[in-house]
């Protein structure tokens, strides 16, 4: 299992096997290679020329996996100090120069960046119960066709104009592929 306390491995692309490092912290959970694997055989191994977006980006598992398979530009926001650094540490160490870390609140850049994204990976620590809240600010910051990722650790359905494209559950998460319904 990849799955080290502090570290997890990227699992595909450029990047396969290296190592990144993470602080312990209490609500960081680094999406399991399972998932990720799952995950990105979803949305294709290659994601070149595709710009993301890993709203809660805790390790970076999600957002260093999709740099690693091409993304053109990952923009990682964490709002956990240690937890930035790290995203830095790591970005600078595999020379990650399309990635991008934020240090803010995610709602707070939800309301004030106006870029559009291909993917959004959003995996809210579950004590929040974001999620209804997060999804009523992306549409505009979608691309068209744009997905959106989300993970939680029960079954949860989005409300319109949400559609589930894929879905899926490992142990007691649950994690989904979401895109816009055309006409709401």
């Amino acid at each position: 299992m990849a799955l080290i306390q502090g570290k997890v491995r990227i699992i595909g692309g450029h990047w396969r096997s290296r190592l990144l490092t993470f602080p312990d912290r209490p609500d960081l959970r680094p999406t399991p290679d399972r998932i990720r694997e799952t995950v990105f055989n979803w949305l294709g191994q290659d994601l070149s020329g595709l710009s993301c977006l890993d709203l809660f980006a805790g390790s970076g598992a999600l957002g260093f996996e999709a740099a690693s398979r091409g993304a053109e530009r990952v923009v990682m926001v964490e709002a956990d100090t240690k937890i930035y650094r790290a995203l830095c540490e790591n970005k600078e160490s595999l020379q990650a120069m399309q990635v991008e870390p934020v240090m803010m609140n995610a709602l707070n850049f939800m309301n004030s960046d106006v870029r559009r994204f291909d993917v959004v990976f959003l995996d809210p620590p579950y004590r929040l119960e974001l999620l209804p809240e997060l999804l009523l600010l992306l549409p505009s910051h979608l691309e068209k066709d744009g997905l959106v990722y989300t993970e939680t650790r029960g079954v949860w359905i989005p409300d319109k104009p949400w559609n589930i494209k894929r879905s899926a559950k490992a142990g007691t998460v649950y994690y989904q592929l979401l895109e816009l319904r055309l006409n709401g």
